[in-house]
């Protein structure tokens, strides 16, 4: 049975040993190692194996542990999450660019107690999604004066995205020394864009209101500091030190994100309990996975953060429902789970999935 690493740091994790699956465990020496259709890829393995050999991800969809003994390997409880994420935080910075979006789904406190390692790492805090899934998901049976808290009925899933630095600036730090090497006063920024005062107030702002310049305002700023800044510090704003940085090249220094109309970070949305909740028995047994999540709402986020053939990373595939929304809207997948049961009825999942698309 393949297994996560024992130990981050020298410090050994709290118990691993979950209350099982709700079906019956699959062994693992029926299990292939991989499975693949093409745009999706998944793989019995743990995902610290397997990151060096996948492509850059734009997006990542972590599902892990909750420090509620969920599963097998999770933790007993929030303090230890940290030391269970941590080197997969740090090898998701490793392979990241300033392109890649991570979503964090975790309970409150879990994601509490992780939220400065992600830090640490490089990766800076965009927004907290919150999961309501109503008053249905608890059905009235709760005992309040037991257990003193208001019933929970919410997950989180924190939006990150990989903060690009230049020079070990931040971007708005650069763009400011950039445009103070030319030698040029800084309103002559706004006469670069062609603006009254936005290319200063926003663009070269050092505060919460500095805004990422629009690549053709990046451009129009980089073309007159060249030409008209100190002879001497030529090239500005080049990322690479060598030549100026094109308007393309300037998009990409920072996360994809497109949010439909009318949407917000709170989502109404029930827990699964209709037929896209995958059970034994054609869909009438027992569901197969605790903490399934909808399918819409990883369609959504993927959606939001990526476009047609960018990779997604799932590195903690239960049922692999991040690599099922991937393969929906045509991007690359490539997903892992530890867990013989979990990987053998994720993979019949997928393969059910491609069935039904090939009809579509």
């Amino acid at each position: 049975m393949k297994t996560l690493s024992n130990a981050v740091s020298g410090q050994p994790r709290s118990s691993t040993v979950g209350r099982g699956n709700s079906t019956n465990p699959i062994d693992p020496a029926t299990i292939p190692e991989t499975w693949s259709d093409g745009l999706v890829s998944v793989y019995f393995d743990d995902s610290l194996n397997r990151y060096t050999e996948w492509p850059t991800p734009t997006v990542i969809v972590s599902d892990g542990g909750y420090g509620i003994l969920g599963f097998e390997g999770d933790t007993s409880d929030h303090l230890d999450l940290p030391h269970w994420y941590q080197p997969h935080i740090e090898m998701w910075s490793k392979h990241a660019t300033p392109s890649t979006t991570l979503w964090f789904w975790n309970s409150e406190i879990g994601w509490a107690v992780v939220h400065p390692i992600l830090e640490a790492y490089g990766w800076r805090y965009v927004n907290a999604n919150i999961w309501n899934k109503g008053n249905g998901h608890i059905a009235g049976n709760v005992n309040t004066r037991k257990i003193r808290r208001f019933p929970v009925v919410t997950e989180v899933c924190a939006q990150y995205v990989y903060e690009a630095r230049i020079d070990g600036l931040t971007l708005k730090q650069w763009l400011l020394r950039e445009w103070r090497r030319t030698g040029l006063p800084l309103k002559k920024a706004n006469e670069a864009c062609d603006v009254a005062d936005a290319a200063v107030r926003k663009y070269l702002d050092q505060g919460h209101l500095w805004y990422f310049p629009p690549p053709e305002m990046f451009e129009k700023l980089q073309k007159y500091a060249n030409l008209h800044g100190d002879a001497n510090g030529r090239p500005y704003f080049a990322v690479d030190g060598k030549r100026p940085t094109s308007a393309d090249q300037w998009i990409k220094m920072r996360a994809k994100f497109k949010c439909p109309h009318g949407y917000t970070n709170v989502w109404d949305r029930p827990a699964l309990h209709g037929s896209e909740r995958y059970r034994l028995s054609g869909g009438t047994g027992r569901a197969i996975h605790l903490n399934q999540k909808p399918l819409d709402l990883i369609t959504m986020i993927i959606q939001a953060s990526s476009e047609k053939d960018d990779v997604v990373w799932e590195p903690f595939g239960g049922l692999f429902t991040a690599c099922i929304a991937a393969r929906s809207i045509q991007r690359r997948a490539l997903g892992c789970e530890i867990d013989s049961t979990y990987f053998y009825h994720g993979v019949n999942r997928l393969q059910k999935e491609s069935e039904m698309l090939q009809w579509v």
